[in-house]
């Protein structure tokens, strides 16, 4: 056998084991004190006399029983119900079982000779006893409460000491950022990022710098002090950070913004100044801050007026350790904020966050690579397209995508599936979209064709509206607070013209304009509708300025400050601006009308096959209505990558063929040569 294995040979020293404190022996030493202090209390009513006092009662029989001290020259004595009634002037009942008194004597000697002299004047006929007394418990009953408060305010001290950067009070302004170097457990790399590659590419240069300084400084380039990873929530902003952690192999501090603030005075000051120190030490490092906006929002102008002056204190030292006098070479600021206009100026500037770096939601590839990624781990059937899925995501962050993931494995699970299909995926995008399906929820027979009527007529007009979302699906069976629903796929357009505004308008009012034409009557369920009509109407004339009356104007602010209580325009602007809404939403459900009409009878067999079937799909529509005139633009994006990984692949065989038979490649060139002559012959 090994001799580092034999089990028999001595390990080398153990460290003892320190026994851990436990505040249940607190709570038992509590308990002790208390039991004691109720035992050493015989319950008596006691009462300090004069030694003329006492020798006036013991002569006149009102002593029954006297105990004598010898070592600390004091005598206590218990008295009969009558003697006590007098001194201390009360009835019998009030009175405890043992009253007594006591005193200070000169010597046990001397009181031994007075015992006696009362016995044979007076007829002293009670019991006496001498005995030494006890220090102790005069000592606990002295000193016993101020020793447990010490001992109680040691043990709440050390227990929050402990706590260390979670917050002891002793660690208090200490910092709270997490450290993880190469060593540990972060595992995520760039590889995990799907998408986002302008973003990447833009980190992936710190982390260069942080790797090779030289490639840089010796062009006189200086290393960026910080960067701003800008976006909507879920976008991957924080990820990005936690790639750069597995990446890079510094030393990387991760804390978000709210562990500065707190509600002592001074401590997020100095826990910026904790953060900086320890950076500087494992300098180079990089620093990332999480939702920075909890510290670095923008000063009040006005002391006087709601500013926060512990969170500005904290904002003006972390400007400070960022670009001030002093330097922190090799230090590396990145932050994350889906508030970045709110932050504080003197933040943005160059010389501390030098890059923003926008983490915009996924366009359709992105979705695509995304997708992929979080399809790892799923196990999945030919059924499933990453392209349909997609195109059905449009404004989908990546988290939303890991939660259709998610909820597309869980819907397969919950059916007992042994592998996740494109119907699941279905399912749970219309899970997330709309809501739980209601098929409990009671609906009579008009209501449903009132429903249906409506959905009918959304779907009409997106098949014959150009720039109208196209159509996927549409259900009358109640999901979330919905009675009905029907799912596009949104056009992501980098501009919008008037016309494809208008058009979106005249699909979304299709519902309402079903309802008079073919019931006769309104109903409160096209209320999301006119909601999304009407904000869509009042931004194409007061945001885009694509109104008659008020052309080439736009009252928004850029700067996210608002108007507060004054408004850009006057009342008659104000007037104006609500006419021109009116007019726009009024011609567009007009031409809305004018269409179903036009198109009754496929709205009337669409209404009867939704009814049957409660959800009908894109086919369905195209068996009614013919093929749609119009290509939608992810339609267009797909064929044209497709056209292109085609001409890619039939050159890269062409280059192949080329190489390995070059005599047949110049005889493709005579015979080519050899053709215009022949048909000019």
């Amino acid at each position: 056998m090994d001799k580092n294995s034999n089990p028999m040979q001595p390990q080398g020293p153990k460290k003892p084991k320190m026994m851990k404190f436990s505040l249940y022996w607190m709570y038992s030493l509590i308990a002790f004190l208390l039991i004691g202090l109720y035992y050493m209390n015989d319950g008596s009513t006691s009462k300090e006399v004069s030694w003329t006092k006492f020798e006036e009662i013991a002569k006149g029989g009102g002593i029954k029983e006297m105990t004598v001290y010898t070592n600390k020259d004091y005598v206590e004595a218990f008295l009969t119900d009558s003697a006590a009634q007098k001194i201390f002037n009360t009835s019998k009942e009030n009175l405890s079982k043992k009253a007594k008194v006591y005193t200070n004597i000169a010597s046990a000697d001397a009181i031994s000779k007075d015992i006696d002299k009362w016995k044979k004047e007076n007829g002293f006929k009670a019991s006496v006893d001498f005995k030494k007394g006890s220090d102790f418990g005069d000592l606990l009953w002295s000193f016993g409460p101020i020793l447990l408060l010490i001992v109680f305010w040691f043990i709440i001290m050390r227990r929050m000491s402990n706590q260390g950067s979670s917050g002891g009070v002793f660690n208090v302004g200490k910092a709270k950022a997490q450290l993880f170097d190469k060593e540990g457990p972060v595992q995520v790399t760039f590889k995990d990022v799907a998408g986002l590659s302008e973003a990447k590419q833009e980190v992936e240069e710190i982390v260069s710098f942080l790797k090779n300084p030289s490639k840089y400084t010796e062009l006189g380039g200086k290393i960026p002090k910080g960067a701003l990873l800008v976006g909507p929530p879920g976008t991957g902003k924080t990820l990005l950070a936690k790639a750069v952690a597995g990446e890079a192999n510094v030393p990387f501090f991760s804390l978000s913004g709210s562990d500065f603030v707190e509600m002592f005075v001074g401590v997020g000051a100095s826990r910026v100044r904790d953060l900086f120190r320890q950076a500087k030490e494992k300098a180079p490092c990089i620093v990332f801050i999480d939702e920075i906006d909890a510290v670095g929002r923008a000063r009040g102008k006005n002391p006087n007026m709601g500013s926060n002056d512990e969170r500005e204190n904290t904002l003006n030292q972390l400007l400070t350790e960022m670009d001030g006098f002093g330097s922190n070479s090799g230090v590396i600021i990145l932050a994350a904020t889906n508030r970045a206009d709110i932050l504080d100026k003197a933040l943005l500037r160059a010389g501390r966050f030098d890059r923003q770096i926008y983490v915009e939601l996924p366009d359709l590839n992105d979705r695509k690579a995304i997708f992929r990624v979080h399809l790892r781990n799923v196990k999945i059937d030919e059924s499933v397209d990453v392209d349909l899925l997609a195109r059905q995501t449009p404004g989908f962050s990546g988290a939303d995508i890991a939660n259709v993931c998610n909820e597309a494995a869980l819907i397969a699970a919950r059916k007992g599936k042994s592998f996740v299909q494109k119907q699941d995926f279905m399912d749970a995008v219309d899970r997330i979209v709309g809501g739980l399906e209601k098929r409990t929820k009671i609906t009579t027979v008009d209501e449903k064709r009132s429903i249906a009527i409506h959905e009918a007529g959304h779907a009409s007009l997106s098949w014959f509206l150009q720039y109208a979302n196209p159509l996927v699906k549409v259900t009358i069976v109640p999901r979330g607070k919905a009675l009905g629903a029907a799912w596009y796929l949104p056009e992501e357009r980098q501009i919008t013209t008037k016309e494809q505004l208008l058009d979106e308008m005249c699909a979304t009012l299709g519902g309402r304009a079903a309802e008079e034409l073919f019931i006769g009557r309104i109903s409160t369920g096209a209320a999301n509708d006119l909601e999304r009509v009407t904000k869509q109407a009042y931004a194409m004339v007061v945001y885009f300025g694509m109104s008659e009356k008020l052309p080439n104007l736009s009252y928004y602010d850029s700067t996210g400050q608002e108007y507060g209580f004054t408004k850009p325009y006057s009342e008659e602007t104000a007037k104006l601006i609500d006419e021109e809404v009116s007019r726009i939403v009024a011609e567009q459900y007009q031409r809305a009308k004018t269409i179903l009409t036009e198109k009754s009878e496929g709205h009337a067999q669409l209404t009867q096959v939704l009814i049957e079937r409660e959800v009908i799909y894109t086919e369905d529509v195209e068996h009614i209505f013919g093929k749609r005139q119009w290509a939608s633009r992810s339609e267009e994006i797909l064929q044209d990558e497709t056209t292109n990984e085609e001409l890619e692949e039939k050159a890269t065989e062409e280059g192949k063929n080329s190489n390995g038979n070059p005599k047949n490649e110049n005889a493709d060139i005579q015979n080519a040569e050899a053709e215009p002559d022949s048909n000019e012959s």
